[in-house]
Formats: structure tokens, sequence, C-alpha cells
């Protein structure tokens, strides 16, 4: 399912998650004017250690165009809400917190099943957060969705709950599919599970 637009109105302009988008963006104009940054500040699990920055860094980087537009979609689909609810000081404590915690368990899970010289770049671990903490906060709100079906396209709106609930289920599942075959890359869907549920847990324990 691709997501159009929530049906949930915001009191005030979202800053920080358009500063973030606008970030993202820089980063991604300088990557194609520098294509060996990716490797340089991209996560790379058995340079961990002498790179330690690049838990923070490869939250910034993408691989593609696609990459790019897909997660700055959802964050710019769903971060605003979060925004408004959380006040921009938490919100952006919540979105690097999720980055980190997503990071760590694709580390995690790298170390034990292979793939220590694959890089890992992406917002979408600390995405995966912000729609972590829109679950929790917006569990009801209607989100206005896309439904490929067979050859045929169906315009919708659904709860969050059901929207967010099933994306999650996708990333279980993909991520036991993929264990076997960390070795060789692809889509690091622990990392969207890890920060997922970091993003879920803190608003649940910041009481908001």
């Amino acid at each position: 399912m691709i997501p159009l637009k929530d049906v949930n109105p915001t009191s005030r302009k979202p800053v920080v998650n358009y500063s973030i988008i606008a970030l993202c963006l820089l980063v991604w104009f300088y990557q194609l004017k520098n294509p060996y940054s990716l490797y340089e500040y991209a996560l790379i699990p058995s340079k961990i250690l002498e790179r330690p920055y690049t838990l923070l860094t490869h939250m910034f980087l993408h691989g593609s165009w696609a990459h790019l537009i897909g997660n700055l979609w959802f964050l710019f689909v769903f971060g605003d809400n979060v925004e408004d609810r959380l006040g921009r000081l938490r919100y952006l404590n919540l979105y690097l917190y999720s980055g980190l915690g997503a990071s760590l368990l694709q580390l995690l899970v790298t170390f034990i099943f292979g793939g220590l010289n694959v890089p890992m770049v992406g917002a979408s671990g600390a995405i995966s957060g912000v729609l972590g903490a829109y679950l929790y906060l917006f569990p009801n709100a209607r989100v206005l969705a896309l439904i490929p079906f067979f050859f045929f396209l169906y315009l919708t709106e659904v709860p969050s709950y059901f929207f967010i609930g099933l994306w999650f289920l996708v990333q279980v599942l993909n991520g036991l599919i993929s264990l076997p075959f960390m070795g060789h890359g692809g889509v690091a869907w622990y990392a969207h599970i890890g920060g997922f549920l970091v993003g879920y847990n803190l608003v649940k324990m910041w009481k908001v």
C-alpha cells in the first residue's frame, strides 16, 4: 500500500520534519557529486569500531532516487502529526533514537547471520520509529492509501492501525525470510523493525 495522505490535521508547521527532509535532500545531492562519500559515511558493520560516527551519518544517506523518495514521502505523510503532538525537541530525539535503535538491531542480526561488509544506508530505520509513534498516538486516524491488486489500483481510506500494522507485519515476515541471505545485502528489514519498536515504546514511556 502507498500512503497518499492522512486525514489528521495539525496545529503548527512541522519545522523539524521539514528540516530533516531538506537535510536528506542536501546530502543526496552531495552524494551525487561525491559518490565515494557513500562508503565513507555508510554504516559498515565490520568497520563500526573505527567509524562510530556512521551510526548517525548513515541515516541521511540513500542508495537511489527511489530509496530517497519512498523514505521521505512516508516521513512527509506521518511525521507532521507526531511532531505536532510531541513538540520539536522531543520529536527530534524520537527520530534520532529510533535511527540508532534501528542500526543496533540490524548490527546485532548481521553479526549473528553474516553480512559484515555490507553497507547500510537510509533514513528508513528512523522513519520506522515515526511510524511506531504514529501508531501509538493516532491508532484510529484515517490514511488515504493506494492499494495495488493484480493489475488494478484502488484508492481507499483505512485506519492507521490497519495500514501501519500491515506494514510492520510485512517487515517482520521479510526479515525472517531474509535471514539466510544476510550476506548478500538488500533491504535492512531489522532496522525497520528496531526503529519501529523504539519509536512506539518511546512515546509510550513518555506518556504523551
